[in-house]
């Protein structure tokens, strides 16, 4: 059998000092590799596959619109799966979001959305509403704006002389605020009113948007905020005349257990980012969805977002889209993923048993693990020591895909073992998947603590 990795492959991998397992297929849950090897994907891969793996009927839509017509020019021409996919994501999202502009990964989309804030700004004769304003920490996506506002230095070293300034304020990240998780605190990170600080210090005449994702994704372990804490944020950026985006590229498409991850606060943005689930996995699609207040001006002035990308609102992509939310729409998947994760959640408590384990936490089938050197102060094991990473690959040889993350804490340190595994999964896989993660958490903590 070749070797997949590098420099044996002409394949440029995404990490050059590891072999790559060859998957042929997937079932459901469930990974399969060239040698009969199986893996229960409990990070749907990048938090992507919630349908799970193997639908014949997402790849025969696919095939079936490659057939008629591949690709369109966007700026020429639409499309019926375009049409179709717009619609059928406008009745799922709160009114006025009912515009959506269609995109490839996250990070095109993310940035699509900070452009288009901007845009607003300058064709409503506000040209010096620029600055963005972003949580800490925070992930936004690779695209050079997106890398600006995402809050991850070891991300940012190589790139810092090409990235734009982007004001932060700390994410609402109760296991290692000051406040201490304390729900009744007054603590401006944990209820909200630190945007208003921050407004007051930059210039809310300054501010062109704040952009955040409604639960937590990688970067702070899927910290949940408190109740009001949106409702506090679409007042602030109403009264000062800010622009609030959501990026729900992570958290959305029924992940967190209602379609948006917004839905249990109350709160609609201007606008929502979405990706990753809306296709399942099966194509690389992701949307900007806004509403005609923002594309009203914009319409009368330039007449379009001046965001070139040649594959935007590309008919096979939206077809792969379309089938995937009927599929969730049509199975109750979102509903399913609610109550299934309510069971892994209880489940995944027994890991606080581990030494290791500070906390467990997240919202539907979306969860944390984050890992400590002690419990009692929250100290991080130190960033070298590349816990999180040990673990995933010691759960990769027991069977079971888990996404690790790290830098969180201060200095750059920290330990994240991420869970996201797809909607179809059983309750019996869930009871396997924590007793696996528990083994690999387990023997890695044991092997760091004796050397």
């Amino acid at each position: 059998m070749p070797a997949h990795r590098y420099p044996e492959s002409h394949v440029f991998y995404r990490k050059l000092t590891r072999d790559f397992p060859l998957v042929v297929r997937g079932e459901g849950a469930w990974l399969v590799g060239a040698d009969g090897r199986r893996w229960l994907d409990g990070a749907g891969g990048a938090f992507v596959a919630n349908l799970g793996h193997g639908l014949r009927e997402i790849g025969e839509a696919m095939a079936e619109q490659a057939a008629r017509i591949a690709y369109v020019n966007g700026t020429a021409f639409t499309s019926e799966p375009v049409e179709a996919l717009a619609a059928e994501l406008a009745a799922l999202l709160p009114a006025p979001l009912d515009k959506l502009y269609f995109l490839s990964s996250g990070s095109e989309a993310v940035e699509a959305a900070l452009k288009l804030a901007r845009q607003y700004w300058v064709e409503t004769g506000r040209p010096e509403k620029h600055a963005v304003v972003a949580l800490t920490p925070a992930y936004h996506g690779n695209t050079l704006l997106a890398l600006s506002a995402s809050a991850r230095e070891h991300y940012q070293t190589y790139w810092r002389e090409w990235l734009v300034d982007v004001h932060r304020i700390p994410a609402p990240y109760p296991y290692r605020c000051a406040c201490g998780g304390d729900p009744s605190a007054a603590c401006p990170a944990c209820d909200g009113t630190g945007l208003e600080a921050a407004l007051d210090r930059i210039g809310a005449d300054r501010v062109a948007a704040f952009i955040a994702e409604p639960v937590g994704g990688s970067s702070t372990g899927h910290s949940v905020p408190r109740p009001g804490y949106w409702r506090t944020v679409r007042e602030i950026c109403d009264r000062r005349g800010v622009l609030w985006i959501a990026d729900e590229v992570l958290v959305g498409a029924g992940r967190t257990g209602t379609w948006s991850a917004l839905e249990p606060y109350g709160a609609v943005p201007d606008v929502l980012v979405m990706g990753k689930g809306i296709s399942g996995g099966y194509a690389p699609l992701s949307a900007v969805a806004a509403s005609r207040r923002l594309l009203d001006p914009i319409a009368r002035g330039s007449g379009a977002l001046l965001h070139a990308q040649t594959f935007s609102h590309h008919p096979v992509l939206a077809a792969a889209g379309l089938a995937a939310v009927r599929r969730l729409r049509r199975h109750g998947l979102v509903e399913r993923c609610r109550v299934l994760g309510g069971r892994l959640h209880e489940r995944l408590q027994a890991l606080r048993e581990l030494p290791c384990v500070g906390d467990v936490r997240g919202r539907g089938l979306l969860a944390g693990v984050e890992l400590v050197a002690d419990r009692g102060t929250r100290a991080p094991f130190p960033r070298a020591r590349k816990l999180a990473e040990a673990v995933a690959d010691e759960a990769l040889a027991a069977g079971l895909v888990v996404w690790p993350n790290a830098g969180q804490a201060a200095g750059g340190d920290g330990d994240l073992v991420c869970l996201a595994p797809p909607f179809v999964v059983r309750e019996e896989e869930l009871d396997l998947l924590v007793e696996r993660l528990a083994g690999a958490i387990g023997r890695c903590c044991e092997r760091l603590r004796a050397g």
